[in-house]
């Protein structure tokens, strides 16, 4: 009977899991579809078209905002600053992570090289406000969820 219950158990987190990557992977999405259209409303001549791009690459790397959950219980006692901080601090490791791994590879979707704050081309300390909102947002939906 325990053996049943545990398989049962396991097979659950398994699948709230792959909800949860598919989720974050969903939102990211959206997030980079919606901020890359403003940020060409606003620097480009206003270009009222609201064209925004991602790519499929992108989907796995927000997908891994799935792994805010077991953090966000951890966290749940703290100032929002901080743990929007704490995600801001992940959200740039792993964006860095997966950026010198896909441009080794020729892959990378994004270059910031043009920008004033990047570093090493893959990552621009100026969009620390979009990922603090951002892993708040992962953080309110994943709770949601659970």
């Amino acid at each position: 009977m325990i053996h049943r219950f545990h398989k049962f158990r396991i097979f659950h987190v398994l699948l709230s899991s792959v909800k949860n990557f598919l989720l974050c992977g969903c939102i990211g999405w959206c997030w980079e579809i919606l901020v890359t259209a403003l940020s060409r409303f606003a620097d480009k001549n206003f270009d009222r078209k609201l064209i925004g791009e991602t790519s499929l690459w992108m989907f796995p790397i927000y997908g891994m905002g799935f792994l805010f959950l077991p953090l966000a219980r951890l966290l749940k006692h703290q100032k929002f600053w901080l743990r929007g901080l704490v995600y801001t601090i992940l959200i740039f490791t792993t964006e860095y992570i997966t950026g010198i791994w896909l441009t080794r590879r020729n892959l990378c979707p994004w270059n910031y090289s043009h920008a004033r704050w990047n570093v090493h081309g893959v990552i621009r300390l100026d969009y620390a406000p979009g990922w603090f909102l951002l892993g708040l947002l992962y953080e309110n939906m994943l709770k949601k969820r659970k």
